[in-house]
């Protein structure tokens, strides 16, 4: 069982990929530093932080939304690490651990999603509810 967002492996391996990034680009050429590597960093830094944000919101359904973010994040920062192998910017030695990383961290985020979305949802926090259908729905589904 898990206890926190820490524990998901595709928590980690992204968490690892931020800090692979980011010694990568401060090798970047100093006039993109509000250009591609700016980007780059803000893309990578989404991928764990939204997944550590849905992870600790009330329902199902916005973890959902928020590991849906984090692979367009993930998404995004393919983009942008192709287009700096493309521009010499990343060693070819490198980009390629990259973008195999790149790949298990999107394949394991829509399968974390899929899972998710399988299971039965709930819509709304119990707190939303007024106090009487609070305890109804207590009575229903833990009785």
């Amino acid at each position: 069982m898990l206890k926190n967002y820490k524990d998901l492996k595709v928590w980690q391996k992204s968490y690892e990929l931020c800090l692979e990034i980011y010694t990568i680009a401060a090798k970047f050429p100093k006039e993109e530093i509000y250009g591609l590597i700016s980007q780059i960093r803000r893309s990578v830094v989404s991928i764990p932080s939204n997944m550590a944000e849905g992870y600790r919101r009330k329902t199902t359904m916005d973890y959902i939304r928020m590991l849906y973010i984090s692979y367009g994040s993930a998404c995004e920062l393919e983009t942008q690490v192709l287009l700096a192998g493309d521009l010499d910017l990343i060693e070819k030695s490198k980009l390629r651990p990259l973008k195999k990383d790149l790949a298990e961290i999107e394949r394991m985020l829509k399968a974390l999603i899929k899972s998710l979305e399988n299971k039965p949802l709930n819509p709304w926090p119990l707190e939303s509810l007024d106090p009487l259908l609070q305890l109804n729905w207590r009575r229903t589904f833990f009785c």
